[in-house]
């Protein structure tokens, strides 16, 4: 038929399979949707009736392009084809009375489960900042979709916060239970649990369903994985097709035992693997089989290629962090002039935080870009607070950052009160600041003065740090003990990176100066609006994508691999399908960098070479033999660990005349164990300096 047309020898056997179990092993670029939607378009040529198949993906967009292309090949039809939400919904929606729900039901959201949490932590007399809410609402998640019974939530929540999330959960399903609510985890969990207990509904669905086909079988998670078993328990005719390489999920509960087990659960599966790629260059696809073949949980698959060698993958071994982005800016500029789109080139690291070096670059080099499934380094809410912060000590009138703030973290100050505060303000025509006078409001205000008073003390860096502990902003996030937060913290450690490199550039610790500097920069959002733009984005987020040339950067140990794997098990071989992910989104061209020495989190750290480098056969490398540095001066700045000359740190005086390497000249007005403050021309004014600078010197 022609819709088999076009189809390899492997895509073919695969679309043409008919009964029984089938597990298709697809590779990276091989044309796995093209496979499940032929499949589903011959099993309805071939006569069986479309509304008897059952196509599970895992989003709404991967549904829609699955329908769509089904459509293009036979016209109407009625199979179904969408995710396992929303099979689960279908389910409910035709069995609510046996669920005990009245067919008018409805799901709340994630910002609803948070308040019925906060509300039951309140009854039961429990501090939310001392139990998080989202912390309790990631356990909920966890026992439903694990299916944990009573006796297995005891064994497995023991520690103290998990115990109390136990407690959550059983009042939580009361409450969903009396307001005739479901949460987006009983999508799941209620049908497989209508399907283990209801004999009877299990067979309609089976009898419903003989025909099954699940995409991106790897990223099943244990609700997921029952619901599969028992709906294809009958008729054994499921289709499952994915990648053990590339499941990178374990974080949200996938399990890629799931399909390395598949073969025990239907013993007489058949097997089909698709190594050939439609995608990359050869080169690119033979790193890729180096790189996995260390992993010895896998399915063996060497990808392969009929569109040539191409280029040797380019491998930058930079002096230091800022070196690296520098080459990469470098190299985009050169990719644009031979021809390529910014929009066929993306940035690849493995933690957000890592996404602030680059786009600092970025707009300096005034290189258009966009960041992919995030939020800019410096339009991140907990960056937006932070600097806020930091407005509010350099200048005690700004109500904007003020209002931002005033209740950020939590202190019980209400809309109604910053209403009357800025009232007052208007009536008084002063600051907001200015007419706090009682209440918790006053306490914040106390807090701002208390900041500022150490900002005359401190070194940026270190008033960063006193800023995220006497606002309670690091201890809120390191209780909530969740993803989310703990990414946060990361972004709110690495904008020390921040405050650290301007003070070593410039020796200042002015919080007005690093506000100027830092406004040049945190403005990015007319980068959004070229559509010819260079896209930034975690490894997490390129599954899926490709790009014509793509630069992975912080290739290093602790890095890449991430340091919490190397301890975790089988947590180096998911950071290695990480890597094999990466590699795998480029089509033409592929950049490996990483630095000898790095500022991150604002430490500067010296790690090795990641190990998935070495493991690349050295005949695929074009090896960068020259050094990639700042100049000798900005390395002497930077990077330097040897102390500044005696005359550049330790016996200034007031009246002396001296250099700087930015502001020129300048005289000594005063000094004191660790700053120095000079007078320089009029335009610049008086600086307060680090007294151990090494861009100062006496003239």
């Amino acid at each position: 038929m022609d819709c088999l047309d076009g189809l390899n020898k492997d895509q073919y056997e695969a679309a043409t399979h008919v009964e029984g179990p089938c597990l298709v092993i697809a590779g990276a670029g091989s044309g796995k949707t093209k496979v499940l939607t032929t499949r589903i378009a011959n099993l309805i040529s071939s006569g069986i009736k479309s509304s008897n198949i059952l196509a599970i993906t895992f989003t709404n967009k991967a549904a829609n392009e699955m329908r769509q292309r089904v459509e293009n090949l036979i016209g109407t039809h009625y199979a179904f084809v969408g995710t396992f939400h929303s099979f689960g919904l279908r389910v409910i929606k035709e069995n609510y009375d046996v669920l005990e729900l009245s067919k008018n039901f409805t799901i709340i959201d994630t910002e609803d489960v948070s308040s019925i949490i906060k509300k039951i932590l309140k009854d039961m007399a429990l501090d939310p900042k001392e139990y998080s809410p989202a912390f309790i609402r990631n356990k909920i998640s966890f026992i439903k979709n694990n299916m944990l019974s009573d006796s297995e939530i005891e064994k497995f929540l023991t520690m103290p916060a998990e115990k109390v999330a136990a407690k959550v959960y059983y009042q939580y399903e009361k409450i969903l239970k009396r307001n005739n609510t479901i949460d987006f985890d009983d999508l799941l969990k209620k049908p497989v649990e209508l399907f283990t207990y209801h004999s009877d509904i299990l067979e309609h669905y089976q009898e419903k369903y003989p025909y099954i086909l699940i995409d991106e079988y790897q990223d099943t998670n244990e609700v997921q994985y029952k619901m599969v078993k028992l709906i294809s328990k009958k008729y054994q005719n499921l289709f499952v097709v994915g990648d053990p390489s590339q499941s990178i999920y374990a974080f949200r509960g996938a399990n890629f035992q799931n399909i390395l087990n598949f073969e025990k659960d239907y013993k007489d599966c058949k097997v089909i693997k698709l190594p050939q790629n439609y995608r990359s260059t050869q080169t690119i696809l033979s790193a890729a089989n180096d790189v996995i073949k260390h992993n010895s949980q896998r399915k063996d698959i060497d990808l392969f290629s009929d569109l040539g060698d191409g280029v040797k993958i380019k491998y930058v071994r930079a002096f230091n962090d800022e070196a690296e982005v520098s080459r990469v800016a470098s190299e985009i500029k050169d990719l644009v002039s031979e021809g390529y789109q910014r929009k066929d080139i993306a940035v690849f690291y493995r933690t957000n935080a890592q996404s602030r070096g680059i786009e600092d670059k970025m707009v300096k080099e005034n290189i258009p870009y966009k960041v992919y499934g995030s939020y800019y380094f410096y339009k991140r809410k907990e960056i937006k607070d932070l600097l806020a912060y930091l407005k509010l000590i350099a200048n005690h009138d700004d109500d904007v950052s003020l209002k931002r703030v005033i209740n950020e973290p939590k202190r019980k100050i209400g809309e109604k009160t910053i209403e009357n505060l800025e009232n007052m303000a208007n009536i008084s025509n002063t600051s907001m600041f200015d007419v706090i006078e009682s209440g918790k409001e006053l306490e914040f205000k106390n807090l701002i003065i208390e900041l500022t008073e150490l900002s005359k003390e401190l070194s940026l860096t270190e008033l960063i740090d006193k800023v995220l502990e006497l606002t309670k902003m690091r201890e809120l996030l390191e209780k909530d003990k969740t993803l989310e937060s703990d990414l946060r913290l990361e972004n709110l450690m690495e904008f020390k990176s921040v405050t650290e490199n301007f003070e070593k550039v410039t020796g200042s610790v002015n919080l007005n100066d690093f506000l100027e500097e830092v406004s040049l920069v945190a403005d990015a959002a007319e980068y959004t609006k070229d559509s010819d733009a260079v896209t930034l984005m975690t490894i997490h987020s390129a599954k899926g994508l490709e790009f014509k040339v793509v630069f992975i950067i912080g290739l290093e140990e602790n890095i890449l691999p991430h340091s919490n794997s190397i301890y975790e098990e089988g947590g180096l071989e998911e950071e290695r399908r990480l890597m094999y992910v990466a590699i795998t989104r480029a089509k033409e061209k592929l950049y490996l960098l990483n630095a000898q020495k790095r500022m991150l989190y604002g430490k500067l750290t010296a790690n090795t070479p990641s190990r998935f480098i070495s493991e690349i056969s050295e005949n695929l490398l074009d090896v960068e033999k020259k050094k990639e540095g700042p100049s000798l001066l900005r390395r002497t700045l930077l990077y330097d660990d040897e102390p500044a000359s005696k005359e550049s740190s330790n016996d200034y005086k007031p009246g002396d005349l001296v250099s700087h390497i930015s502001f020129g000249k300048g005289i000594v007005t005063s000094v004191d164990d660790r700053f120095v403050t000079i007078a320089f021309s009029y335009k610049i004014g008086s600086k307060k300096l680090l007294k151990n600078y090494k861009g100062i010197r006496k003239v």
